[in-house]
């Protein structure tokens, strides 16, 4: 499984908190050794640590949306993820072969949904993540 640490509503700059969240990532390393990602906005700190299991060649994280509003730290597996993309009716343009990027793909509506969906708890996901809208 993944490490993910997450500063939100920062009241500082994000370079002078950035080594702080590093330093907290490294304490859930082992958790994800196969990688390390950080995303620093202005307001924000997402950092994560990938155990690589679908995609290890360029699934790494954060993922960022095809527009670059969204950015995606999960930790877990969506078991159905080729199936959720072969029914997606977006032109959402995928960046990596990544089960959790289907998480990027869908739009507000279909993710409210999709949240909602009893199989959501059961059989075809077993994930954490922090859906982060830059706008």
């Amino acid at each position: 499984m993944c490490g993910i640490v997450c500063a939100l509503d920062l009241k500082q700059s994000s370079d002078l908190l950035r080594p702080q969240v590093l330093e907290m990532s490294k304490k859930v390393r082992h958790r994800g050794p196969d990688w390390s990602g950080i995303h620093c906005g202005e307001n924000v700190l997402l950092a994560h640590e990938r155990l690589a299991i679908v995609d290890p060649a360029s699934g790494n994280q954060p993922i960022y949306s095809d527009d670059k509003n969204l950015i995606l730290a999960a930790n877990g597996e969506i078991y159905n993820h080729q199936e959720l993309r072969s029914n997606l009716k977006s032109e959402y343009a995928f960046q990596t072969s990544s089960d959790c990027e289907i998480i990027l793909a869908l739009d507000d509506y279909k993710f409210h949904h999709w949240q909602l969906k009893s199989n959501f708890y059961h059989h075809y996901i077993l994930v954490d993540f922090l859906r982060l809208d830059q706008q």
